[in-house]
């Protein structure tokens, strides 16, 4: 079996020599725009390599957006704010305490740290528990205007509104700032690249997806965005070091909320996850806006706003869109996607049931205002169960799992796992205690492929790496037998918006049990399979019960199925658990019938 698995697994993956092509080629174009961008002030005149060190300076801050915006879906307006804090601390060191070389290595520590420890509040307030994207770009909108009023609240120590000029700054001429400016802006791209096209930065996407996902995975969201803001935070000071130390001029403007829009304008035009898009978008608007403002001070303006509704609306993918669109229609642009070969995981020791129940529920009522949704719920699961939770439409079965796995939900009562209360706890930290969750709707990463929702699937066992991709991918013998029964063996390339609704199903399940939970919760997981599909799926479960000694509960409306898998099923009504019994105790109950039949009332 595990030959097999493997060999699909080698069969799915792309040619060894073209993926090695992919993983050189940004290096090779990194090291051919060096060399490009090294020679370019020898033939530029002095104006244009002043507007395009600056032009540079801002691609850099470009990116920042771009992984923020197009990979992590964040919409931000406060780099702006970030970079002019880099660049008044360098501004204010090297005016105050002089430019050598030790005062100008504080100056840049200065230039990265503060803008950092501003992203690190600023990213907390932004991704509190509970909190929304839209709560996040209200606190970006609002931050450049608090630091451009500090600064004019300044007074002599930030120059107020006239900012701070004539500071010495480092021992280069014009040229050697263009280059610097270049090796910046290269470093950070190809870094970049490296990251998103990494398996860490495959989380940055399914945070943007799915962040609910993404916590019933064992990761935490808003640990990620928090630090992915305070890091940006730290890039964008950076920038802001080098601007200042180009220009020899910080002010107001340079934290302003009007730059940070002119950031997310860029981006857009150029094309939000792309990372080259972006870079190139800002260089090109920026230099032409330097040549044209002067001539169509009024005109320019109109015309740049002109332009981004109409990306907007007619080219959601910005001007990078075509360039994909024509590289895509070449041969060499046509390339299977990336796929692990998948490996069997050694079998993990088998749950000890004599020590008490795994999954404990004492108690537990949840009502929205006056309406009881779940009452006095007791309930005790053991290793090596398989509970089934039956019940009509409405009668609380979503509610009580929802109160299994999230310890946030405000409820009365006590949920154990293990011996250990779930109180307080995010579904990331209950999936750390061995509880795996499947919804009723197919909860999967649609930007994403089959390999990747996997490797996400298996982070908290094997972690990600930020500098390439898995040459494998390990998975429990459970989770194989899932993905070989629907074919997914055979699509680990394939991007899952493209999934049948029935392998989304199977494949969210291959990621649960990927997990290695010792409690797994399961809504409905054959909702959409054939009936083939939903015997396999059956035989599965009795085997992650039986053989594995996991505790299941399942809510599952066909009787049949449930009849087949069960070892007990509790019943549920208006609320509360009326009866928890054998197989054959329950459907052979008359209460049941009369549940079913809509005339019971308890």
């Amino acid at each position: 079996m595990p030959d097999d698995v493997s060999a699909l697994g080698r069969a799915a993956r792309p040619e060894r020599g073209r993926a090695r092509l992919s993983r050189t080629a940004p290096f090779v174009a990194a090291g051919l725009a060096a060399v490009a961008l090294w020679i370019a002030p020898l033939v530029l005149d002095t104006f244009a390599v002043n507007v395009l060190t600056r032009s540079m300076i801002y691609a850099v801050l470009a990116v920042t957006v771009d992984l923020l915006w197009g990979f992590a879906g964040i919409l931000t307006f406060g780099q702006a704010a970030f970079f002019g804090v880099g660049a008044y601390a360098t501004a204010m060191a090297l005016t105050y305490l002089g430019a050598t070389p030790a005062w100008i290595a504080v100056a840049l520590a200065l230039a990265v740290a503060a803008p950092m420890a501003l992203g690190l509040a600023v990213g907390w307030l932004s991704f509190y528990h509970r909190s929304t994207a839209l709560y996040a770009s209200v606190i970006s909108l609002v931050t450049p205007i608090v630091v451009t009023q500090l600064i004019y609240s300044g007074g002599e120590w930030t120059g107020s509104s006239s900012g701070l000029v004539g500071f010495d700054v480092l021992p280069l001429e014009l040229e050697g700032f263009f280059r610097l400016a270049a090796f910046v802006l290269i470093a950070v791209t190809l870094a970049a690249w490296v990251f998103v096209r990494s398996d860490a930065g495959r989380a940055l996407i399914a945070v943007r997806d799915n962040d609910a996902r993404c916590a019933y995975l064992g990761l935490s969201p808003k640990r990620l965005q928090i630090a992915l803001t305070a890091v940006l935070a730290g890039v964008a000071g950076l920038a802001g070091f080098v601007f200042a130390n180009a220009s020899s001029v910080v002010a107001p403007e340079n934290a302003g909320f009007l730059f940070g829009t002119e950031l997310v304008i860029w981006v857009a035009l150029g094309g939000r996850g792309t990372l080259l898009g972006p870079v190139l978008g800002t260089i090109a608007i920026d230099y032409l806006a330097a040549n044209l403002s002067g001539d169509l001070p009024f005109l320019w303006q109109l015309l740049l706003g002109t332009a981004f509704v109409a990306v907007i609306i007619l080219l959601p993918g910005g001007l990078a869109e075509l360039a994909r669109r024509a590289w895509g229609a070449l041969p060499v642009g046509r390339r299977s996607g990336f796929a692990p070969r998948l490996v069997v995981s050694p079998p993990r020791p088998e749950a000890d049931a004599s020590d008490g129940p795994l999954l404990k529920i004492d108690g537990l009522a949840k009502s929205y205002g006056s309406l009881t949704v779940l009452e006095n719920i007791d309930l005790d699961i053991r290793a090596g169960e398989l509970v089934s939770l039956v019940g009509p439409n409405g009668a609380g079965k979503t509610t009580l799992m929802r109160c299994l796995s999230d310890g946030t939900e405000p409820f009365e009562g006590a949920v154990s796992i293990a011996g250990v209360s779930t109180a307080g706890l995010t579904p990331n930290r209950i999936v750390t205690l061995g509880v795996g969750r499947k919804f009723q709707v197919a909860s999967v990463f649609e930007s994403l492929t089959v390999a990747d929702c996997l490797l996400l699937a298996r982070a908290p066992h094997d972690g990600l790496s930020a500098l390439g991709r898995a040459e494998t991918l390990t998975l429990p013998q459970a989770a194989l037998d899932v993905l070989r029964m629907t074919g997914l063996d055979r699509m680990l390339a394939e991007p899952t918006r493209l999934l049948s609704h029935g392998q989304k199903q199977a494949l969210e399940l291959a990621m649960v049990v990927a997990l290695e939970p010792r409690v797994i919760l399961l809504d409905e997981p054959t909702a959409g399979l054939t009936k083939a599909e939903r015997t396999t799926i059956g035989a599965v479960l009795k085997t992650l019960t039986a053989d594995l000694g996991i505790a299941a509960v399942l809510v599952e409306h066909d009787l049949d199925f449930v009849r087949q898998i069960s070892s007990r099923i509790v019943v549920l009504h208006q609320g509360r658990l009326v009866l928890d019994g054998t197989v054959d105790e329950v459907v052979n109950s008359e209460l049941v019938r009369t549940i079913y039949s809509g005339g019971a009332h308890v």
